[in-house]
């Protein structure tokens, strides 16, 4: 299976949830940032059953650019299942992920990619330096991380920055399931010998939509899955093959 990503170096997915407010600046942000890009890219929209008309000014922007394409899902699913299906349709070496709020910058990415190839690890995220958003949704993000970090181990600084860059092979064989988005390095961490590297990117005030997130699903739900992940580890298989004669 492949399609016109595997064309291209890097895929960037951007899950999309009812961001219409945000889809003309989406659009001229990443047209400014794939000339740029130090790998060659293109962009995956996934339109995760958008109520509004984002699916129609995903269509818009896709038909006026070659390199955006676009998956849409027949209703919402979330953000782990959009980021799943992006990761599942990509066959470019590497793929980053962005949300479509533009909170973070595509550009930040090549910081990202820079270090992954430096490092030479599976994946690479960013960390939110002086990060505009309320003092209470900051306060929420530091209990959730600290907490997570507690119960996973993967000294993962700051997990809801959605910028992240992963090597292709490593990404599919995430175990993703509902709201494990939020554990990506520690999932990386079950691949054996998979590391990761953690990189400052800059951090934006939201200028229109609204977020997707409040105190349940960004406590409760990450406190429960913990325990999802911790008995994943104690199951995880990893094997190498030795030989073979499928070629």
């Amino acid at each position: 299976m492949s399609n016109k990503t595997s064309d291209y170096e890097l895929t960037v997915i951007v899950p999309v949830y009812n961001e219409e407010e945000n889809m003309v600046r989406l659009e001229n942000t990443l047209l400014e940032f794939l000339p740029l890009s130090i790998k060659k890219a293109c962009v995956l929209f996934v339109d995760d059953g958008s109520g509004d008309r984002s699916l129609v000014r995903i269509r818009e922007c896709c038909t006026r650019n070659e390199d955006f394409f676009y998956i849409s899902f027949e209703k919402n699913r979330g953000l782990s299942a959009a980021l799943k299906a992006g990761i599942d349709y990509s066959f470019s070496k590497f793929v980053a992920y962005m949300d479509a709020d533009l909170q973070t910058a595509p550009a930040d990415l090549n910081l990202l990619m820079a270090e992954l190839e430096k490092k030479d690890c599976a994946m690479a995220v960013g960390i939110r330096a002086r990060r505009k958003d309320s003092f209470f949704k900051k306060l929420q993000s530091k209990i959730a991380n600290g907490y997570r970090r507690m119960m996973t181990g993967d000294g993962a600084i700051d997990t809801g920055c959605p910028l992240k860059v992963l090597r292709t092979d490593a990404a599919k064989k995430l175990p993703l399931f509902k709201g494990m988005h939020r554990f990506l390095p520690a999932l990386i961490m079950l691949q054996d010998g998979a590391e990761y590297v953690q990189v400052p990117v800059r951090h934006f005030p939201r200028e229109a939509g609204k977020s997707k997130y409040h105190l349940w699903n960004r406590l409760w739900g990450p406190f429960i899955d913990c325990f999802a992940y911790r008995w994943m580890r104690s199951r995880y298989i990893n094997y190498r093959l030795k030989e073979g004669n499928l070629r």
